[in-house]
């Protein structure tokens, strides 16, 4: 019981870093405005980890160094913690280059968790809310991803909007098959 009090909470503490400093890196990669309630929370979570790190990685063509690495600091250090409190393998020898590995891999599994909450809570928030305080940041991150779809599957009798579905299905798929083989695949380079 205690075992699932301590990952309780370090999955809220580095969950809600890591999530915050996935979300400010994609905001700004996709150019999304964080003149809005959430963008000032994504501000306020992260700015005291980014603002000091822009000074040895300052952003180069769009991307923002400081919060990509932050990103990835917070997911290793998530997954130091599981290792250091639960145990499993031992750091020594191939250990953090596992550590290493294992956190791209849960980062890609972040970012596509990510994409399947945005589109879904801009889905919903298009029907109930489509100018509310939270449209312009939602269309900024969901429309790289629903305009190809929208190419091809355009909406249905002019009104019904399929492409949402598509994405998050798309992102579901790979949930189920690319990452598990990810997860697979870097256990056995690592440990097997």
């Amino acid at each position: 019981m205690a075992d699932q009090a301590i990952k309780y909470l370090l999955d809220v503490a580095f969950g809600l870093l890591t999530y915050a400093l996935l979300l400010r890196f994609v905001m700004q990669w996709l150019r999304a405005p964080f003149r809005n309630p959430l963008g000032q929370a994504v501000i306020a979570l992260t700015d005291w980890i980014v603002k000091p790190l822009r000074r040895i990685l300052p952003g180069w063509k769009g991307i923002d160094w400081a919060s990509l690495a932050a990103t990835v600091l917070f997911q290793f250090l998530w997954l130091l913690a599981y290792a250091l409190i639960f145990g499993g393998f031992t750091l020594a020898g191939a250990g953090i280059a596992f550590l290493l590995a294992a956190t791209l891999v849960a980062l890609v599994k972040a970012a596509l968790w990510l994409l399947v909450i945005v589109v879904l809570v801009q889905a919903i928030l298009s029907w109930v809310a489509p100018d509310g305080p939270l449209s312009g940041l939602l269309n900024a991150l969901t429309f790289p991803f629903l305009r190809p779809v929208r190419r091809v599957l355009p909406p249905l009798g002019g009104t019904l909007d399929l492409s949402p579905l598509v994405v998050i299905v798309v992102a579901q798929l790979l949930l189920m098959t690319a990452v598990p083989y990810l997860e697979t695949a870097v256990t056995a380079m690592f440990l097997g």
